[in-house]
């Protein structure tokens, strides 16, 4: 399977989505904190977002690895399993970090706020999703997938502040 890391970076449309709306930059992989997973297994920053928060692959592997997002606010969540699964929900869920209650009516309000800001996002996202290869699944699936890995798988990668050896918050409440 070809490299969606690649891909993105031979498509500036797909780049630019992913940054804006989906807070997501390839540049900006250093995490401003010293980190590690209690586990021991390896962490490798690879994005970010533009308010300091990092996404990391954990363990050893490639793109099919899990993935943790740890924002600047000490708080952190497993949000996917491998990067297919997490370029999903930046694509039909970018306003992910702002979701609480994981509803439909939640998901509805907050996708709402976006199209009145970017009228043909559900476009955009379509021609991205396209150039990755990758089908898009529903809003309310893409959301339930993150709250389960958050909440079940994710009990396996809990994120240290290095300094102090105390772990990050959980970002997604179970």
């Amino acid at each position: 399977m070809p490299s969606l890391i690649a891909a993105i970076h031979e498509h500036d449309d797909v780049a630019r989505f992913l940054a804006w709306p989906g807070d997501f930059d390839l540049d900006r992989g250093d995490h401003i904190e010293e980190v590690h997973l209690a586990s021991g297994a390896p962490l490798e920053g690879f994005a970010g977002d533009g308010a300091g928060g990092t996404y990391f692959y954990c363990g050893v592997g490639r793109e099919e690895r899990p993935i943790l997002y740890a924002d600047s606010e000490g708080r952190a969540a497993l949000v996917a399993i491998g990067l297919p699964e997490l370029l999903r929900l930046l694509l039909v869920a970018p306003w992910w970090r702002d979701c609480r209650a994981f509803t439909a009516e939640e998901g509805g309000e907050l996708a709402a706020e976006y199209l009145e800001d970017i009228p043909d996002l559900a476009v955009q996202r379509d021609r991205a999703a396209a150039a990755l290869g990758l089908d898009l699944p529903a809003e309310a699936d893409v959301l339930a997938r993150l709250r389960e890995v958050a909440t079940q798988a994710g009990a396996d990668h809990t994120l240290i502040f290095t300094p102090e050896d105390t772990p990050y918050a959980a970002l997604i409440k179970r």
